[in-house]
């Protein structure tokens, strides 16, 4: 696979400054950073994000390449394709990521609110997570 060419949206640097909320290897490419915070983000096979919560503003995902997994807390884990589109309101715990054997990518839209925040909580569980097809 040429990580490189992998998404329509150039990969972009590694994504050191998120790391620690990360299982594995992530790439942020900011795609706009004015007026609305759009970034790609691409994950190597394995890759997560740690649960976490969009106060106030809630997120939009893109589908752009590859396999990945989106769950929100109590709900069963959904695998992700290009084109599909994940709509997470404000205040929902959740996560995302690849999944075992696949590249992905996803195209992440911060949704503008007056004080909106992040909370970065635990990783998700490594036995839970081994679980997912």
């Amino acid at each position: 696979m040429d990580k490189e060419n992998f998404s329509i949206f150039p990969l972009g640097e590694k994504n050191d400054a998120f790391a620690q909320y990360f299982v594995g290897q992530s790439y942020l490419n900011m795609l706009s950073q004015d007026r609305l915070f759009v970034g790609n983000v691409t994950f190597e096979p394995g890759c997560r994000n740690n649960w976490h919560i969009h106060h106030k503003g809630g997120q939009i995902l893109l589908c752009t390449a590859g396999r990945g997994y989106y769950q929100s807390w109590g709900e069963a884990a959904r695998e992700l394709h290009p084109g599909d589109i994940v709509n997470i309101p404000p205040e929902v715990k959740h996560w995302h990521g690849a999944v075992k054997d696949s590249w992905f990518a996803h195209v992440a839209i911060e949704v503008p609110a007056e004080g909106s925040s992040n909370e970065w909580l635990e990783p998700v569980e490594e036995a839970d997570y081994n679980k997912l097809p």
